[in-house]
């Protein structure tokens, strides 16, 4: 079973859990819907959160990517350009 499904398992148990939680409490209709509301919207808050971080990290990732990428072009840039010296060179050295 791959991670995210665990993960998705345990958040929506944690969820249920909180949900039947309070819907069992000894309060008023009003101020467990009140709950309930509250405890959504701290969910919503927090997987909000969880995927600006992953959205941060992937990016990180892509610019550190994309830096190494320009940085092996710009030296495969020198090496063929050095290469293309050395072989004028030895061509005006055979002439």
């Amino acid at each position: 079973m791959s991670t995210g499904k665990v993960v998705l398992g345990a958040l929506a148990g944690l969820a249920a859990g909180a949900v039947l939680g309070i819907l069992f409490a000894p309060d008023k209709g009003s101020a467990t819907r009140g709950k309930i509301a509250k405890k959504g919207k701290d969910s919503v808050d927090g997987l909000k959160q969880k995927y600006t971080d992953v959205i941060d990290q992937i990016s990180s990732r892509f610019e550190s990517v994309k830096d190494r990428a320009s940085d092996f072009y710009e030296e495969g840039k020198e090496i063929a350009s050095e290469a293309r010296s050395s072989a004028a060179s030895a061509a005006n050295a055979v002439k």
